[in-house]
């Protein structure tokens, strides 16, 4: 029988891949690389480390479950060249895209001309599929190219820079190998602080219901999913977002006295905008004149010496001077 290993994103499709009797093993790879630093100048293993402590520091897990499961996951792929068979399956969205990068780059440096690579990535949300759905996209499955392989490599270092002009440029590129990686390059830009008022697309998004009378905090993430044409944020992140809304010295929204941000969302975390959180909405004023910032993009580490912003309208990087 042909030894598999399946790579995917996370549990929620590992359990539908079990659910349909897909054969082989599994490694989900569940790292949320666009939140956080992924900077150059690691190895791969160290780079793990430095994933491993951000999770930590968001308090998304127990400190040794997160370790352990980095180091099982590292262990898993260094040894995939082991298995007969490879087979990535993954979505469209940034949270894959970027994954998918990582995991193209290392094949790059690691593959051998008897490794069989293959790769399953359709505009289809794995997790949220039935087993029969899944079955259906196997028949999809393509061999990984060496184009693929350079594109990956290429895109994954500019990611890693610790500047966002490289990323950037890649808009420029010919992406067509990775058919959703434009989609993903331009998501990820869209994170940087606006030219038109310091918010990030996300950021500006839920303030943006809150002012419209949603007060809940899980109905807000729920109103948010819905301006996203390829989902990728989960509520974790999206909380953290709120909070630096909220947890500064000029917050652009309040909450219910009493009450406190954090998951699982509640209906007594009554959110509201305040008439700072007004003016930066409607570009009258810049959240970082009024706020600091402190926030990693892959390798970018963005400080109030040190601020990219992204001109929605131009579709250029600005460096702040």
């Amino acid at each position: 029988m042909t030894k598999i290993l399946n790579i995917t994103n996370g549990d929620c499709a590992v359990n539908v891949m079990q659910l349909a009797a897909i054969d082989g093993d599994f490694l989900a790879w569940r790292d949320v690389l666009h939140d956080g630093p992924v900077p150059s100048g690691f190895n791969f293993n160290e780079l793990s480390e430095v994933r491993a402590q951000f999770i930590i520091e968001q308090q998304w897990g127990e400190p040794k479950h997160i370790k352990d499961s980095f180091t099982l996951r590292d262990e898993t792929l260094q040894s995939s060249l082991q298995f007969e068979r490879i087979i990535l399956w993954f979505e469209h969205d940034l949270y894959d895209q970027l994954q998918l990068l990582q995991i193209l780059d290392w094949f790059y440096q690691h593959k051998s001309s008897s490794t069989n690579l293959s790769i399953i990535c359709e505009e289809q949300y794995l997790g949220t599929l039935t087993p029969e759905a899944l079955l259906l996209l196997k028949e999809r499955e393509q061999p990984v190219s060496h184009q693929q392989l350079m594109l990956a490599h290429k895109a994954w270092a500019a990611f890693r820079a610790d500047t966002p002009e490289q990323w950037c440029s890649l808009l420029n590129t010919d992406t067509s190998a990775l058919p959703f990686l434009k989609g993903a390059i331009l998501r990820l830009l869209e994170e940087y602080p606006s030219y038109f008022n310091g918010l990030s697309r996300t950021a500006h998004s839920a303030l943006n219901i809150i002012n419209n009378g949603e007060y809940r905090a899980g109905r807000t993430f729920n109103d948010y999913q819905q301006t996203e044409q390829r989902v990728f944020l989960g509520d974790s992140s999206f909380c953290n977002i709120l909070k630096a809304l909220l947890n500064t010295q000029n917050p652009l929204i309040s909450i219910a006295e009493g009450q406190q941000l954090s998951l699982p969302f509640n209906q007594k975390q009554k959110l509201s905008i305040t008439p700072l959180g007004k003016a930066v909405l409607s570009g009258k004023t810049n959240w970082l004149e009024h706020s600091s910032i402190n926030r990693w993009i892959g390798g970018v580490h963005l400080t109030s010496e040190n601020i990219w912003y992204w001109d929605t309208v131009k579709q250029q990087l600005i460096a702040h001077v």
